[in-house]
């Protein structure tokens, strides 16, 4: 049985993973632009360590967080919120930037870690456990974490503390539909995903009609947008099933516009 503490450590694990991509890059390979329109690497790092601010204030002051979240009605807001607040990170150097990042990541996590596992967290919809919210960060290093690693030309490698992540696309299934104002369908669809160990995820009736399968790391890039479907070893069996690889987005607000057929060519793999 999967624990809080189990989410925490792998979240940790995840965080510096991705700062191990940036660690070592000088301040011009902060400039690079990733494939997200218009963020450099640095606006990825500065959207993580937001993020990783504004988590560890749900979990440690629930009432400022609502208080700070009073105002943003919906995902497009927060959207825009989280690009305004941008600003306060991508002028900064570099070194400081990594900073800030370091100090934001661990104090959420420490935040994280101290609620109890059978209370809730506020969140911008509405409140989580704070394993789920926990393995909400992790959604978020591994799409944005992605784009860094695109931008500065490593293939990150990828192990089975992604099975958090592919319990949080299935729990978050309807956001796709969601986001261009459709209705989502009452049947419900069987996931089989393989992790990279081999361990085979499965969620959902095994006698559904709707189907999908593949690999838990394909799986996840397109639940994150972080590829297009045709370049992904991920299937479907039923119209339905096949439609959602179309539309799937384990995040709130706009989908954006996704990657396209073919973006992406081979890169070395970083350990």
């Amino acid at each position: 049985m999967t624990t809080l503490q189990d989410v925490i450590d792998d979240l940790t694990a995840e965080a510096e993973a991705v700062d191990q991509l940036v660690a070592d890059l000088d301040e011009s390979e902060w400039q690079r632009e990733t494939p997200a329109p218009g963020w450099t690497v640095k606006h990825q790092v500065g959207h993580l360590a937001f993020i990783f601010r504004i988590a560890g204030m749900a979990a440690a002051d629930p009432q400022a967080f609502s208080a700070m979240t009073a105002r943003i009605s919906d995902g497009a807001g927060f959207d825009a919120a989280v690009n305004g607040a941008l600003a306060d990170y991508v002028h900064d150097p570099a070194e400081v930037l990594l900073a800030r990042w370091r100090a934001e990541r661990d104090a959420g996590i420490k935040a994280l870690a101290a609620v109890p596992a059978d209370q809730v967290v506020p969140w911008l919809v509405n409140p989580l456990p704070p394993a789920v919210l926990a393995a909400a960060g992790m959604m978020e290093l591994f799409a944005h974490g992605q784009d860094i690693a695109d931008a500065v030309g490593v293939r990150s490698r990828r192990t089975d503390r992604i099975a958090h992540l592919v319990e949080f696309a299935v729990r978050t299934r309807d956001f796709g539909y969601h986001a261009r104002k459709l209705t989502p369908p009452e049947t419900e669809f069987r996931f089989e995903l393989v992790n990279p160990s081999g361990k085979v995820l499965t969620f959902g009736p095994e006698d559904a009609t709707q189907r999908i399968t593949g690999t838990s790391v394909d799986f996840c890039l397109l639940a994150t947008r972080r590829r297009h479907r045709d370049d992904l070893g991920v299937r479907a069996v039923g119209a339905e099933a096949d439609h959602w690889l179309d539309i799937a987005q384990a995040y709130r607000g706009p989908a954006g516009a996704g990657r396209a057929p073919g973006q992406f060519g081979s890169a070395p793999d970083r350990a």
